[in-house]
């Protein structure tokens, strides 16, 4: 690995930008973003930004473009917008924008949820992919499905993700 300002310590907290994604949440009401952000400074990631959204694809890229060109930001963890109701277009919006999907989180996130909901699990669909060299997480909206999904996939693999699109070489 080379040296240099674009390497990262694998072992140094990822950088977060949360987005919810949601016609009704305010930063007021939104426990799932709070749940994120909550997680993520008791694990030591510093937050870089915070931000809701409409349920509209327009509005979802332009802030997820935004937090991944910001170099502050090291990854984004998007809630909300995964499911199947007419108006959850979440994926649909990021899927074009991956440069690399990861399609390894959302099998082992459904994977997970299976033995916390049972077959309610296969309504998620949850994603995360590769933007502007920034990891991408969209979670369920729901507070238990981000909790699960910090604890027991992005906290522990994160930091190593951000290290290995800061590689050079």
């Amino acid at each position: 690995m080379s040296g240099g300002a674009h390497t990262h310590d694998p072992k140094a907290p990822p950088r977060i930008a949360i987005l919810t994604i949601s016609d009704t949440r305010t930063l007021e009401t939104d426990s799932s973003g709070a749940a994120i952000e909550s997680l993520a400074s008791a694990a030591g990631w510093p937050i870089a930004g915070r931000a809701i959204v409409r349920d509209e694809p327009a509005e979802i890229a332009e802030a997820i473009r935004r937090f991944c060109a910001d170099p502050a930001v090291d990854a984004v963890v998007a809630t909300g917008g995964t499911g199947v109701a007419p108006r959850d277009r979440t994926p649909e919006t990021l899927e074009p924008l991956f440069e690399r999907r990861l399609d390894g989180f959302g099998e082992l996130f459904r994977t997970v949820s299976f033995q916390e909901v049972g077959a309610r699990a296969i309504l998620s669909r949850a994603t995360a992919g590769v933007i502007s060299g920034r990891i991408v997480f969209a979670l369920p909206g729901s507070e238990a499905a981000v909790r699960l999904a910090m604890e027991r996939l992005l906290i522990p693999v994160a930091g190593h993700i951000v290290a290995e699109l800061k590689r050079r070489g």
